[in-house]
């Protein structure tokens, strides 16, 4: 864990040029799975920084509990936190979700009113509905952002279930 949060501590520090903002290149893609049929792969849409994000497990079959790690270092204060979801497959929007994290008076998570230049690390557990992933190719535009619409994480990913 300590070296996963040194790795993208000193990714942030040493490589900030690699941002779209910079030198016209994007962030790497990374793979969260590649196994029995299922791909999961994404990459930053933040121009300004990348982010490390991992799934314990990773199975066609979609658990009610899945345990997730991702690390960040803001760049803004965190008073209030919100997450926006978009599914899409073949060009037609499947799902759209929005949903608080952070409330300024119902704080969910322990790294709610962190500060600006502090680390956002969650290793644990995340409720979602149990199903199993249809077949086909999914884009999924995820992004986080505080009460002010700053953003502080924003992912394209892609899901290709076989």
């Amino acid at each position: 864990m300590k070296g996963f949060t040194a790795t993208l501590f000193l990714w942030t520090l040493i490589f900030p040029s690699c941002s779209g903002g910079g030198g016209g290149k994007a962030w790497p893609t990374h793979v969260v799975c590649s196994d029995s049929g299922l791909e999961v792969l994404y990459q930053s849409c933040d121009p300004l920084q990348d982010f490390g994000f991992s799934v314990e497990k990773c199975s066609k079959q979609l658990k009610s509990n899945i345990n997730i790690r991702f690390g960040i270092i803001l760049r803004e204060d965190i008073k209030e936190l919100f997450l926006d979801l978009a599914l899409m497959s073949q060009g037609s929007s499947v799902l759209n979700f929005s949903y608080p994290i952070c409330e300024a008076a119902l704080p969910k998570f322990s790294f709610c009113g962190r500060r600006k230049g502090e680390q956002i690390y969650y290793a644990g557990p995340v409720n979602n509905p149990e199903f199993t992933i249809p077949q086909g190719e999914y884009q999924v535009l995820l992004e986080l952002y505080t009460e002010k619409r700053s953003t502080v994480a924003c992912v394209n990913a892609t899901i290709t279930c076989s």
